[in-house]
């Protein structure tokens, strides 16, 4: 059988080799343009949201938190999802996560974006917000955050951070660089 030019990747088969309430991995037996066969690994995550806390004077707020695949604390912009929720409104989570990680509340939300995390493997991606206009509030982090630190930091010293290799959070620098290159930060 003559494989079908219109397409990149066929996919002819699929199951499910994990999942959990946070994410599903599943492997796809494909059909490439040429005809061959292969596989391909997925991880189906939902998509999450990205917060950009400004301060009127521009100091920005990070969190920082121990991320237990890679064994060590780092800074990085609030993000989260809503897992009980994947098809709420990415404004709203964005809210409340920002609520929920550093206790502010934003006048001012700007929807600036959505990237994907690593769509060689994974269809997640993020929305970004820009969240002027802060007013202070209690933060009451979910119980896998309860290591959660949140401080703000001048936008220079985040910069440093990034150059020197302290902040090593990916989607916080394409984050950051996506507001920068839209003259937003």
């Amino acid at each position: 059988m003559a494989a079908d030019q219109s397409v990149d990747i066929e996919t002819i088969g699929t199951r499910i080799v994990y999942e959990n309430r946070w994410m599903r991995v599943r492997e796809d037996a494909i059909r490439h343009r040429d005809g061959s066969n292969g596989i391909y690994g997925v991880v189906e995550k939902p998509d999450f949201v990205v917060i950009v806390p400004v301060e009127d004077d521009g100091r920005l707020h990070l969190v920082e938190q121990f991320r237990y695949p890679v064994r060590g604390r780092y800074w990085e912009l609030p993000q989260g999802s809503w897992e009980h929720a994947p098809e709420a409104d990415p404004l709203e989570v964005a809210r409340g996560e920002l609520r929920e990680e550093t206790g502010l509340d934003a006048d001012r939300m700007i929807h600036a974006g959505h990237l994907f995390e690593a769509y060689g493997y994974c269809n997640q991606g993020y929305h970004v917000f820009l969240a002027t206009g802060l007013r202070r509030g209690d933060a009451v982090p979910d119980h896998e955050e309860q290591d959660l630190v949140t401080r703000e930091f001048p936008l220079s010293e985040v910069e440093r951070m990034i150059r020197d290799g302290e902040i090593k959070d990916a989607t916080t620098i394409a984050v950051l660089g996506l507001l920068r290159l839209k003259g937003l930060l």
